[in-house]
């Protein structure tokens, strides 16, 4: 296994740089929130003696440091990276957020990462587990990861380790529960006075070595009788998990034949599997004691990350193209190849400013060097050959985290990931490559954000801010979108939930210093005329001098949905001078944008001019625009006016067991069920048409209505009459909040 190093990468305040990419893996830890990540990162840092057992190093720093939105929310919100040194090997652990609100963290975990341990709790459960690991499991499965599953909590498991394995299978092995197999027992103490039985170590099924932590000391000892035929069992379907796997064929002849297969040719197949992603081993872990040197199960995942799991250079890197949108080879992961990387994550530091977790695909990034800096951008068009924004940047201090903490680099080689500070311009999602050679990757996915936030600036020293602390917010957090609406003049931040708003609003405050009041969102309404209607508009003034004299009259009828506005000139003899035409229509489009019942644009009409009065002397443009305004206004005053509401199209994917929960939400939203479809792993995907109206807090909903398991997407399909009751109740409400202003 090599030398097992027990020296933090920065214990002696400057951080060393991580060996070839051979020796680097980095790992993402990916688990519901409350699996215990953040807890199993600190247990495997104190036993490779990157920590204390108060969890800190030299100068106070720990793994778990939390920003204040991070307290206030009680759970982690974003990926913090814990290096640790081991077996000769650099650990980049990714600790990502478990909560789907914060899915563009995990996203970024996974780019940074070559594996992941996926982290599941026997503290929930049967149900409850497999509804909280579905889609986490798929995030993984969606970039093909590698990796291992970690069980924790069985001290205090309401799903014994049998079963939760066995669920664990069935969900993440594609219903198979036998698809995940355990590498190790847990071995538990006496059962105590409120009935929990201490985890005290574990049976290693390939050794047959029981790994004993009951005095605070890893001991191997043999088994004894009771464990000896439970281990027989587990190491026999072990055995032939790992031959199915094998690049050798002659091995399931062999062991069908009652040959002995030695254990090092089983550990040299396990390896190759895990490191291809065919075999997901099952393992446990636990904190440590008090007063113990190592958590259970720590020494053991350790192990098999260093000699398990695929280096940076056995992952293939995401493809690359140059800046003729041609494809260009994938990088190399050589530190002495061409610069390639990325921008996984962006933060500010109230003291350092911007700082980029970035990650080295290939070459070698240095301080103090001039890099490009490429970006897709917000709306970039799909395909095209140039991002939306790049630059030739020169790169701040690099310094490789810990934590919160930050200790100085002197280069970040293939592989490996570091900090770096003032990357001015760049955003997460970003490409850095050699100045002279500036390449683009290819990005990462992020769901659409669906829950809308309209925020204001709560004084006018904030209105000042709020466009550059919504421009820094969005561009550290992808899974953020920036709107701000035309029809509403409301500023709208699109969010992944709840927990993801509240995020926001503490980080505009805390971070950037722009206090923000939250209003209703609102949804843009128009009107149209449910009928012909005709209307007379008679502007004339006298007042000393010049007068003014505008008199027209128009017809209003009604259009096809989405025919916007077109305006007719039908006037016989000039009763209408000519130049004045244009003014009429002036006028017209400009109530039609101010609305003529509710406050909302009138669409979806023909507005023609049939006839009027000028004066030779007092008639004017502006006389002509106001006449054509009041005649629009008149003939609404005659006609019924629809207001027309947006309609999306909707597309919820839910398991099987929810579909009838689903659509019955939808209609009582006003929805309409348009069909279902049946989907893989046990789901079904409903089609609705559903009032915009009626969605804003969808996402919340949805995720409750089905523990969590349940996505949605929306797009928008067109604006249709809203029921006459809900336009009445709508039109009184916004006159009597015009009257109370």
């Amino acid at each position: 296994m090599g030398d097992r190093s027990h020296t933090h990468p920065g214990a002696a305040g400057r951080a060393t740089a991580a060996g070839p990419p051979g020796s680097v893996r980095n790992v993402a830890l990916v688990g519901h929130s409350g699996s215990g990540k953040t807890t199993l990162v600190e247990a495997l840092a104190l036993t490779a003696g990157a920590v204390n057992r108060a969890g800190r190093v030299e100068d106070g720093a720990t793994v778990s440091d939390h920003d204040e939105s991070e307290r206030r929310a009680g759970r982690s919100v974003q990926l913090s990276v814990v290096p640790v040194d081991w077996a000769g090997c650099r650990i980049n652990l990714l600790d990502t957020p478990g909560y789907a609100d914060f899915v563009g963290e995990l996203r970024a975990g996974l780019r940074a990462a070559d594996a992941v341990l996926f982290v599941v709790s026997a503290a929930q459960e049967a149900e409850a587990v497999a509804d909280t690991t579905r889609a986490l499991w798929e995030e993984c499965a969606a970039v093909g990861m590698p990796g291992a599953v970690v069980l924790t909590h069985l001290d205090t498991a309401r799903t014994p380790f049998d079963e939760l394995t066995r669920v664990c299978g069935r969900v993440l092995g594609g219903g198979d529960p036998d698809a995940l197999l355990p590498l190790y027992l847990p071995v538990e103490g006496p059962r105590g006075p409120d009935g929990r039985a201490p985890l005290t170590g574990l049976t290693g099924l390939l050794t047959r070595r029981i790994f004993d932590y009951s005095s605070g000391e890893r001991r191997e000892l043999p088994p004894d009788g009771d464990q000896r035929e439970r281990l027989l069992g587990a190491r026999a379907r072990l055995i032939e998990g790992i031959i199915a796997e094998s690049e050798d064929e002659t091995l399931m002849d062999r062991y069908l034949g009652g040959g002995e297969i030695d254990t090092g040719t089983l550990v040299r197949d396990l390896r190759r599997a895990v490191a291809r992603g065919s075999f997901h081993p099952v393992l446990t872990a636990a904190p440590a004691a008090p007063g113990a040197r190592q958590g259970i199960g720590t020494v053991e995942l350790l192990d098999l990350i260093t000699a398990g799991f695929p280096a940076p250079s056995e992952r293939v890197a995401p493809a690359v193209t140059g800046p003729d949108g041609g494809v260009r080879p994938a990088p190399v992961c050589d530190p002495a190849a061409p610069l390639v990387a990325e921008v996984v994550k962006t933060a500010s530091d109230p003291y350092v400013g911007r700082i980029s977790l970035v990650r080295v695909f290939s070459g070698t990034l240095r301080p103090d060097e001039t890099v490009h800096v490429c970006g897709h951008g917000v709306g970039a068009p799909a395909g095209g050959p140039r991002p939306r924004h790049e630059a030739d940047v020169r790169v701040g201090a690099l310094t490789a985290p810990f934590g919160k903490q930050q200790r100085p680099l002197d280069s970040c080689g293939a592989g490996d990931l570091a900090c770096v500070s003032k990357l001015t311009g760049a955003r997460t999602g970003d490409t850095l490559s050699a100045s002279g050679d500036p390449l683009l990757m290819e990005p990462w996915t992020l769901p659409d954000p669906l829950m809308p936030l309209a925020v204001r600036a709560h004084g006018q020293a904030d209105e000042d801010k709020l466009s550059q602390g919504l421009s820094r917010l969005v561009a550290e957090d992808p899974a953020l979108r920036l709107e701000r609406n035309p029809d509403t003049h409301q500023v709208v931040l699109w969010c992944m939930g709840e927990a993801h708003t509240d995020v926001a609003l503490e980080r505009l405050r805390g971070r950037y210093g722009v206090q923000v009041d939250a209003e209703p969102h609102r949804v843009p309404l128009r009107e149209t005329f449910a009928a012909r209607s005709a209307g007379r508009g008679r502007h004339v003034k006298q007042s000393g001098g010049h007068g003014h004299y505008a008199v027209c009259e128009i017809e209003v009828e009604p259009l096809e949905p989405g025919a916007g506005l077109v305006f007719a000139d039908e006037v016989a003899g000039g009763s209408v001078p000519r130049q004045f035409v244009a003014s009429v229509e002036k006028g017209v489009r400009a109530q039609a944008a101010r609305g003529v019942a509710a406050g909302y644009p009138l669409v979806d009409v023909r507005v023609t001019l049939l006839d009027g009065k000028a004066h030779s002397v007092d008639s004017s443009d502006a006389a002509f625009q106001a006449a054509g305004a009041l005649a629009l206004r008149e003939a609404a005053a005659d006609a019924r006016v629809e207001l027309l509401e947006p309609v999306a199209d909707v597309a919820v994917l839910v398991p099987d067991d929810y579909v009838g929960a689903v659509m019955g939400d939808l209609s009582g939203r006003r929805g309409r069920v348009v069909g279902t479809e049946q989907a893989t792993g046990g789901r079904t995907l409903v089609r609705a048409e559903v009032p915009e109206i009626e969605i804003g807090g969808y996402t919340v909903d949805l995720r409750s209505l089905t523990h969590g398991t349940g996505r949605f997407d929306r797009a928008y399909a067109r604006h249709e009459p809203m029921p006459p009751q809900l336009a009445d109740r709508l039109r009184t409400s916004r006159e009597t909040a015009a009257n109370q202003a």
